[in-house]
């Protein structure tokens, strides 16, 4: 714009004269300014500056011209930035090494890169370019390698990746080895690091498993293929640098067999069976489902004659055999939406010798007082009567059944062992309870004594009376009586009108051996009591109640 500006002499006004000449000027070349740092694997550039109305178009590389919005789809993160004050302007790139545009020299050594920008003036649309060659050197790369190997227990994979920083990101299996995952499983070397992953990692891929089985009473450990796939990542695109994959064979007790008749199995998901649910399996019996499952094995417990286990003798040997799949209407469903997949069937078996001789080795110590049992055989009656009062001196006779007594009134029992004259044997009772007929096991059912002591929860509890010796009883240790209200069995559950008969089942023991056995006390505490070595009788007389 020219402005001319003059004075009138006459009038002294001022006068101002404007005329607009368009000037252009021509593009000044812009050097490109490059921040690369060569083991990042990145090429860093940035164009400019530039006024306001110049806009970038594209890019043009050695194969392809690329829109801005086609560069950021590729990942290149192209991007228009401004000066402070808002008057100028700079367009920064980001190129990886690895993409395709790139051009790498023979040794891979040298990265080159060659662009040109297409750029525009507005409001003319003026377009114009600038060209540049950007070179990236690195030291000799080489490839890393990926080798692996097995234990007993685990998979081992090692990754060199020589004398350059890994540039790449580890898929294990279908997982990222990410911090968390590394921190657990990853061991770091100078130029190498390696993974070791168990037999049990839900990254492995379980193999097909053959036919199980275990031999006489004990454990067999049954081989099982497994897979471990490791893939290095470009992290920019995804693309496959190296992959690897090592399939190894682990010892693992699948089928277990016990001397009292049991057996375990464990069932697990291979990788021809991708859809199967663990849960879902059963044996041959489809009520028969596992004891534990999760997404990938199924525990099963069971004994050989159930759950459709079958036996047949071959020679000297017992073979129980059991099979472990999916029902048949599962197996349906799932093949109907998975048709290529496997139909999982596991046979797992238990090998007895039906005729072993074992030899057992022990030492003996001896003692002072040696235990011996005189071998007899012979009969030990036991009675239980209703006294007519608390001197026990007078009881009902049979005739007199059904006995009336009302609520709340006490009723006077007695348990006797009636044949024995022997003062080293002492009964004890230990349970007795109240039905409302002559079926011992019938219900409801009331009890008054439980393990030789009275119940808790009654609120009208059974009363032990001692036995003294006099004219009738002459061993108190053969003879117990209790007293018992009636309301305390009979609550509201028994009309009037209706009988109530009473049980009991006694112990009888070794009364000069009291230690740890019931002739320790009538009322012993249950952690204590031991029947092994005791000879239970048990005899039931009713009392009636109208």
């Amino acid at each position: 714009m020219l402005e001319l500006l003059w004075i009138e002499d006459v009038s002294h006004e001022n006068t101002s004269y404007k005329v607009l000449f368009p000037i252009t000027t021509p593009p000044m070349a812009r050097p490109l300014q490059v921040h690369t740092v060569p083991e990042q694997a990145v090429f860093v550039l940035e164009l400019g500056t530039f006024n306001l109305d110049v806009e970038l178009l594209n890019i043009t590389f050695p194969t392809m011209v690329l829109t801005v919005a086609e560069c950021n789809a590729r990942g290149f993160n192209v991007q228009e930035q401004r000066s402070p004050d808002n008057t100028l302007k700079t367009f920064r790139m980001e190129v990886p090494f690895s993409d395709p545009v790139r051009r790498a020299e023979q040794g891979v050594t040298t990265f080159t890169l060659q662009l040109i920008y297409g750029l525009v003036i507005f409001p003319e649309y003026a377009p114009f370019s600038h060209s540049a060659v950007v070179d990236a050197v690195l030291l000799d790369i080489v490839p890393p390698s990926v080798t692996g190997n097995c234990d007993q227990e685990n998979f081992h994979i090692t990754v060199d990746y020589r004398n350059q920083e890994p540039f790449f990101v580890v898929l294990v299996g279908k997982r990222l080895l990410n911090h968390e995952f590394a921190q657990q499983y990853l061991t770091e070397g100078d130029t190498d690091f390696t993974i070791t992953l168990p037999f049990s990692s839900p990254d492995l891929a379980l193999l097909s498993l053959p036919c199980i089985h275990a031999y006489n009473i004990g454990l067999m450990n049954s081989p099982i293929g497994s897979q471990l796939d490791v893939a290095l990542l470009n992290p920019y695109n995804n693309m496959t640098i190296k992959y690897f994959s090592l399939a190894c064979s682990f010892l693992k007790t699948l089928t277990e067999c016990f001397s009292n008749g049991t057996m375990t199995a464990l069932a697990v998901k291979v990788e021809s069976a991708p859809g199967l649910n663990p849960g879902q399996l059963t044996l041959s019996d489809p009520a028969c489902g596992p004891t534990y499952s999760d997404d990938r094995f199924a525990y099963f417990h069971f004994t050989v004659n159930s759950c459709g286990t079958t036996r047949k003798f071959i020679n000297n040997v017992m073979l129980y055999e059991n099979e472990i799949s999916l029902p048949d209407e599962l197996e349906v469903k799932l093949n109907a939406t998975t048709s290529s997949e496997e139909e999982y069937q596991l046979k797992v078996s238990c090998y007895f010798v039906a005729n072993i001789t074992r030899t057992l080795a022990f030492l003996t110590r001896p003692r002072d007082n040696e235990p011996f049992a005189e071998t007899g055989t012979g009969r030990l009656m036991v009675r239980m009567r209703l006294a007519q009062d608390a001197s026990y001196n007078t009881f009902h006779q049979e005739e007199d059944y059904p006995v009336v007594r009302y609520l709340r009134q006490p009723l006077h029992f007695e348990v006797e062992l009636t044949t024995s004259s022997d003062p080293k044997v002492a009964l004890v009772l230990d349970h007795c309870w109240a039905t409302l007929n002559e079926d011992r096991d019938s219900r409801p059912r009331w009890n008054l004594i439980i393990n030789g002591c009275e119940n808790p929860e009654d609120p009208y509890r059974v009363v032990f009376h001692p036995v003294e010796v006099d004219a009738r009883v002459h061993f108190p240790s053969h003879v117990k009586r209790f007293e018992v209200y009636m309301f305390s069995f009979a609550e509201d559950a028994v009309e009037q009108s209706g009988q109530v008969f009473v049980h009991c089942d006694v112990v009888i023991c070794d009364a000069s051996s009291p230690t740890g056995s019931p002739c320790s006390g009538q009322c012993v505490n249950q952690d204590n009591l031991k029947r092994g070595r005791s000879c239970l009788s048990s005899d039931m007389y009713q009392s009636t109640l109208l």
